[in-house]
């Protein structure tokens, strides 16, 4: 099972059938702030390059359960179950009692396990580091963000990081088929068992057990801390790295900066019946409305969705026309140092794109 996800994101390889030419529904949920906006140009490059999908928007507008807490609506829930895919924008989440993270509940609500997150050098666009080229793994479902909390006494909190082996080796074992599948050559499972011995201690024994099954794949064992020292000092010194939740969420945004922001950074969450591909960015509030989004992340996002569902021709013509774009300053928008608006980046993709048509 994990062999067939990873080869769907990434490298479009075939499996037991392929998709034929007919559209496939794929959900699609804009988000809130910037979200309409860059989904919108996520769409519109789709259609310049013929990609054969049929978009299924929902809202996931919170909706109050029976417990008085806040949740997912069913009509969407319906709609990722039924698609088995889906194209996410980002979502903002009220701070207040009562109010859950739609981005965990969707996470488990599909059982989105593993989370992948490429962080690539862009050619033409220059930022402190070079060749930079990581992948972050990250399990997706447990940790401290298992939503397990409770007061014990008044002004006493307890918050109870939750480590199963199912859990832990199911993403372990993702991450050496993904290093094996793409060309990778080291694993390194990131973690604080020197001070969690139990549960950051189970998580390392599933990576070793993993290890063992793949041994063209070199595997190592870092502490966090000194992952993120060496990751600002050298980055070339990692390849695929495979972590708990937590860690995942800080090292991941990490990764990030170093290629220029979340703004250039896709997203794959992987479960067990489908996939959920996302920009990882923040709603933007500030500038929602004034066609100065940057659509990047999320289109990036599409093209590892385009692969996970064996597109890859679509995904490839998609890739090369945003990258070529970014190459060109005059292009680019605020966040990346120019001045172009998001419909005029988008344009000019679209335009890449119907060229190579």
């Amino acid at each position: 099972m994990a062999a067939q996800l990873v080869r769907r994101l990434v490298t479009g390889l075939p499996l037991n059938r392929l998709y034929s030419s007919e559209a496939r529904k794929v959900t699609i949920i804009p988000g809130d702030g910037i979200g309409p906006e860059i989904s919108t140009a996520v769409q519109k490059i789709f259609a310049a390059a013929k990609v054969p999908i049929e978009w299924e928007s929902v809202d996931v507008t919170p909706v109050r359960g029976p417990d008085g807490k806040f949740g997912i609506p069913q009509e969407a829930i319906d709609s990722v179950n039924r698609n088995k895919v889906g194209l996410k924008g980002p979502l903002m989440t009220p701070v207040g009692k009562g109010h859950r993270s739609l981005n965990l509940a969707l996470r488990k609500e599909f059982n989105l396990y593993a989370n992948v997150r490429p962080c690539r050098s862009l050619e033409g666009y220059e930022t402190l580091y070079d060749h930079v080229d990581v992948v972050t793994i990250r399990e997706n479902t447990e940790g401290e963000y298992s939503g397990i909390e409770h007061e014990i006494v008044a002004g006493v909190v307890q918050s109870i990081k939750l480590i199963t082996e199912e859990a832990s080796r199911r993403v372990a074992e993702f991450a050496f088929q993904y290093a094996k599948d793409n060309g990778r050559h080291k694993v390194t499972a990131v973690h604080k068992a020197n001070i969690m011995r139990m549960s950051d201690g189970l998580f390392l024994h599933c990576c070793r057990e993993a290890a063992e099954k793949f041994p063209e794949v070199q595997f190592e064992e870092r502490y966090l801390d000194t992952v993120c020292l060496n990751m600002v000092q050298d980055p070339n010194k990692y390849d695929v790295l495979v972590m708990p939740n937590l860690y995942g969420d800080i090292l991941s945004d990490m990764c990030a900066g170093l290629v220029g922001g979340l703004g250039l950074t896709p997203s794959g969450n992987i479960g067990l019946n489908g996939a959920l591909f996302e920009s990882v960015h923040g709603t933007a509030p500030d500038i929602a409305g004034q066609d100065k989004a940057n659509p990047t992340a999320l289109l990036l996002s599409a093209v590892m969705m385009l692969r996970y569902m064996e597109l890859g021709t679509h995904a490839d013509t998609i890739e090369r026309a945003c990258f070529a774009t970014i190459k060109e300053p005059q292009f680019r928008t605020g966040d990346l140092g120019g001045s172009a608006s998001c419909s005029r980046y988008t344009d000019e993709i679209c335009r890449k794109v119907q060229s190579s048509v």
